[in-house]
């Protein structure tokens, strides 16, 4: 499949870029709070910054929607990703807020696990985001961030499966929300990835 979109304002383009790194970076900022969970409270902090930038930068991208007379691709496409992205940013902050919160000291070996995933799946995210405009190269990662989410699929079942089978009531309640909101975010970034796949092939 080769095509190029022409966009009037490329600003969109740029602006989603901008978005998926503040998403990878963020992930990355969980997966460092998750290994050192002693300094929870300054890497809840920082988390809460970058899911501060993300609003900030969904924010940019709906008001130019509102501003822009011709948009590189439907307009409903582009509110659709950006609100999916800043989705992303939300849960991880929700991750961290609650392992904070519940003073979580060690974490579950799958909950580091689903860090990774969420870091690896947010890079290749990135990388789909910087070949958009261009639509050269897509499939791949397209394929790539689907089967991260369906090993984060697998590492989500198998947590929970574990949480009922070895840890008491408490343990379990704490530990189901932490794994969800997770699980949500990686799932978030398939949601996006399915958009993008979307809009490729409407203008094919």
């Amino acid at each position: 499949m080769r095509f190029r979109l022409v966009p009037t304002d490329d600003k969109f383009f740029e602006l989603l870029v901008e978005t998926a790194h503040n998403v990878h970076e963020c992930s990355q900022l969980l997966q460092k709070m998750v290994e050192n969970l002693a300094d929870a409270g300054a890497h809840r902090d920082a988390i809460l910054g970058a899911e501060r930038k993300g609003d900030d930068l969904t924010r940019d991208v709906l008001a130019r929607l509102h501003t822009s007379f011709v948009t590189p691709f439907d307009r409903e496409d582009i509110h659709n990703i950006a609100e999916r992205l800043d989705d992303v940013t939300d849960d991880m902050f929700h991750v961290a807020d609650l392992l904070h919160m519940l003073k979580i000291t060690e974490p579950m070996r799958e909950m580091t696990e689903l860090c990774d995933v969420l870091v690896r799946m947010s890079a290749a995210n990135v990388s789909l985001f910087e070949r958009f405009e261009s639509m050269k190269d897509l499939d791949s990662l397209l394929m790539e961030i689907g089967q991260l989410e369906s090993e984060g699929d697998r590492i989500y079942r198998r947590a929970i499966a574990r949480l009922f089978a070895e840890h008491d009531t408490m343990t379990v309640l704490k530990w189901k929300d932490i794994i969800s909101a997770t699980e949500n975010a990686i799932d978030r970034l398939e949601d996006v990835s399915d958009v993008v796949e979307s809009v490729i092939v409407k203008n094919a």
